[in-house]
């Protein structure tokens, strides 16, 4: 069985210590290092390369926004950010910032560790109802006003990409389009390797910073 490499960073003793327990339950995924705020977690991403960081979006010094940007900048690890507001401003600077989706800290146990294997293994992170909101609140006050680009892929990509964009699930773009599944999961591939996207959820930001969706 393949084990998933998780580094824990969260400035509070009881809440590192509880989610690092929760971590350890699973078989599949170990704790290789903790960290107390975000320039350690910068430290130890680089030194003991997990395949995970979760990481906590307010903590003293380097905060997590900051620590995430420096993480997928240097480091192959994947940053799933925690954040005690749903769709706080920094989720969406931890977005911008390379992080592959965010989580409440009040999310059940089950489903802290689902996450964490759905990010390790590149796929989308986000529940579709959580996509949507995201969208939504991310296109309602942009960094910057998007303007329309031209994207170096076919007519039958960009229609698959806009979908992505409104927080339609595989299923949903292969009903939509009236193709397979199997034939959506294909065009989403091709769309990750030409746009250079590490998952789902930077497709969704590539979209709308081309004026999709």
């Amino acid at each position: 069985m393949n084990t998933t490499r998780v580094l824990v960073a969260d400035d509070q003793d009881l809440m590192r210590a509880g989610l690092c327990g929760i971590v350890d339950s699973a078989e599949d995924l170990t704790v290789v290092g903790a960290a107390e705020d975000g320039l350690r977690a910068v430290e130890l991403a680089r030194e003991l390369r997990p395949d995970v960081v979760l990481m906590d979006v307010r903590m003293p010094g380097l905060d997590g926004v900051a620590a995430t940007a420096r993480v997928t900048a240097s480091t192959a690890a994947r940053v799933l950010v925690l954040t005690t507001f749903d769709l706080d401003e920094h989720v969406h600077a931890a977005l911008r910032a390379g992080a592959s989706g965010f989580l409440l800290k009040d999310t059940p146990p089950r489903d802290l560790l689902a996450a964490l294997r759905v990010v390790a293994a590149g796929d989308a992170l986000l529940a579709p109802t959580v996509t949507r909101r995201l969208i939504a609140e991310f296109a309602a006050r942009p960094a910057s006003p998007p303007a329309p680009a031209r994207l170096p892929i076919t007519e039958r990509e960009r229609e698959v990409l806009v979908l992505v964009a409104r927080g339609l699930t595989n299923r949903e773009i292969a009903e939509h389009l009236h193709i397979s599944p199997g034939t959506a999961k294909a065009h989403l591939r091709s769309l990750l390797m030409k746009l250079a996207a590490r998952d789902r959820v930077h497709l969704v930001l590539l979209a709308l910073g081309a004026g999709l969706g």
